[in-house]
């Protein structure tokens, strides 16, 4: 049985349709002070759910998640199984200076402590933070779309960017899985959501470049990078990542860049209005996912890369 918060509803929906099973009915009551109370509306004793939500901002989906898992594991359901396709806090993964938090630890510990029994997500931030849950995690990659959208492209010169030094393993294997050149970009970083210089390290003249990265949050890295492309003599610049954030200022920031467009999944909802945004839905990699869980299967070869 499949149940959705209210925030990643959409695409619960297409998940189901994808599964041809309807989705399960629950009910979420808010109150005037802005608590909220979950309740399912069907018997689910014995019965294998999933839970689609994704924790982006605000923290309200992420304590929906956690109550929809209490509710279940009360209601005697046999396995609760989250099915997060955007895994928020995984930029906290772990002390990069003193006295902070590691969110994405905290995190795993309390949809553990509520009652979860394996976790469904796609490209978290850092590989590790698997290894924070003591309960199976499958980890999908959004380059089961995002590279046969690039195929279909069909674009000549073409390059593999990333946009920071961090995120070059992501780019160096798509760049081998296209067979084409990476380039990397080196930024430092005034302050957190603010870049202070940029550099390019390779070749983009005369060449279709793609950035790709995991996630785009105020776009101000990839702008910068795509701009930098373009006064460097590329042909063309696009970018492609896991998880539209796209916060504050990021649609504008978008629409006045150099790029052509910028590729997403549906993991997250984007809901501003940008011509260079494009969505490719992952439903149908998550519906094959849950329908493997459920008959134990594997799920490995459903990963291009």
């Amino acid at each position: 049985m499949v149940f959705s918060g209210t925030a990643t509803r959409y695409l619960a929906e297409k998940i189901c349709l994808s599964l041809e099973c309807p989705l399960g009915q629950l009910q979420i009551t808010k109150f005037s002070d802005g608590e909220f109370a979950v309740s399912y509306e069907e018997s689910i004793r014995g019965r294998d759910i999933f839970l689609v939500q994704s924790t982006f901002p605000n923290s309200d989906n992420l304590m929906e998640l956690l109550l929809m898992i209490d509710a279940a594991k009360r209601a005697s359901a046999r396995t609760i199984n989250a099915v997060i396709p955007y895994f928020g806090w995984a930029r906290q993964d772990r002390k990069d200076k003193p006295r902070v938090s590691i969110g994405a630890k905290l995190i795993a510990d309390l949809l553990s402590v509520a009652g979860v029994n394996r976790v469904i997500t796609m490209d978290l931030h850092a590989d590790q933070i698997q290894g924070f849950f003591d309960v199976p995690v499958d980890h999908l990659y959004a380059s089961g779309v995002i590279l046969p959208y690039l195929q279909s492209l069909h674009l000549d010169d073409l390059v593999i960017a990333s946009p920071d030094v961090g995120g070059s393993k992501r780019a160096n294997t798509y760049a081998k899985y296209l067979g084409c050149p990476l380039v990397l970009c080196n930024k430092t970083r005034a302050r957190a959501n603010v870049v202070a210089s940029m550099q390019i390290i390779g070749d983009v003249e005369g060449k279709n470049v793609v950035i790709v990265d995991d996630m785009v949050d105020t776009a101000g890295t990839i702008t910068k990078a795509a701009d930098l492309m373009k006064a460097s003599g590329a042909k063309t610049v696009r970018a492609c990542a896991s998880h539209c954030v796209m916060s504050g200022p990021a649609s504008d920031r978008v629409q006045e860049s150099a790029l052509e467009e910028i590729v997403f999944t549906d993991s997250i909802p984007y809901t501003q209005r940008c011509a260079k945004v494009k969505q490719l839905s992952v439903a149908d990699m998550f519906a094959e996912a849950i329908r493997r869980v459920i008959n134990n299967e594997s799920i490995s070869n459903l990963y291009i890369v």
